[in-house]
């Protein structure tokens, strides 16, 4: 059930009481973006997130009205090294919970067992030809998108992917989502499409689940746009629509109660 929707500069944040409703919604959302570029092309560029925080939201989206045969999939992210044969990759993620359950036109993977240059300059050729019309998204628990963590993150990257080095909030993540057993076993380089490369999507999509976000969803909303909390760049799209659910949404509430402008649930 939607308890409320908040709107901070453009973007629109809507809080349900649970994650399946969360994630009902949000496939909602993504699937009408799809279908609205699929009345105007012939395929549709879809790029997913892989994370646990996105599970109810693409089991939701297996089982939408769409054409799946018309969507060319790709993906945000993945750790360096790492591929299908692996059961922490991004890859075996995506798999398991979507590229393997349906089928689409095609799935393109990040080639991460190749060298960083090679397969950066691979992955961005590939979308270059097929620039994205959705983005289904999540954020870290230190306000990333994708990889971009905040030391790394530029909303004016001139490249659409390169390695970096993982910060150890977003490491640490990684093993509260129970995807790796210690910090030690995290990688610490992965590939990531940039900022501007996300950003470039006609629609954004962002579901975030769960009460170790909520911190970072409060400083997305009520603090400045800045790489400090690179998620907080979504405020800037034109058709970026946020999912919450009372965990993570749970800071931000509590600062509502206390600001003038709660009544007409703006930021």
């Amino acid at each position: 059930m939607l308890i409320r929707t908040i709107q901070t500069d453009t973007l629109f944040s809507s809080v349900y009481d649970s994650r399946s409703s969360m994630g009902y919604a949000a496939a909602e959302a993504a699937a009408s973006a799809i279908r609205a570029v699929l009345e105007r092309k012939e395929t549709a560029n879809v790029i997913f997130a892989a994370a646990p925080s996105q599970n109810e939201m693409l089991e939701s989206l297996l089982r939408q009205d769409l054409d799946f045969s018309r969507i060319n999939a790709f993906h945000m992210d993945e750790y360096l090294g790492l591929g299908l044969d692996d059961s922490a990759s991004f890859i075996c993620y995506l798999t398991k919970h979507l590229f393997g359950r349906v089928t689409f036109r095609t799935v393109n993977l990040i080639p991460a067992k190749r060298t960083p240059e090679a397969a950066c300059r691979a992955y961005t050729e590939l979308l270059k030809d097929n620039p994205p019309d959705v983005v289904c998204m999540g954020i870290g628990e230190n306000g990333h998108i994708a990889f971009n963590d905040p030391a790394v993150a530029d909303f004016q990257d001139p490249v659409w992917m390169k390695p970096v080095q993982l910060d150890a909030v977003c490491r640490m993540q990684q093993v509260h989502d129970g995807c790796f057993p210690t910090l030690d076993a995290v990688p610490k380089i992965a590939l990531t499409l940039t900022v501007p490369a996300l950003m470039q999507a006609a629609h954004l999509i962002c579901t975030v689940p769960g009460r170790t976000k909520a911190a970072a969803v409060k400083a997305m909303l009520t603090g400045p746009i800045d790489t400090a909390c690179p998620a907080s760049i979504l405020r800037s799209h034109a058709h970026a629509q946020m999912f919450l659910d009372t965990d993570s949404a749970s800071q931000l509430l509590y600062c509502l109660l206390y600001t003038s402008d709660a009544a007409d649930d703006r930021i």
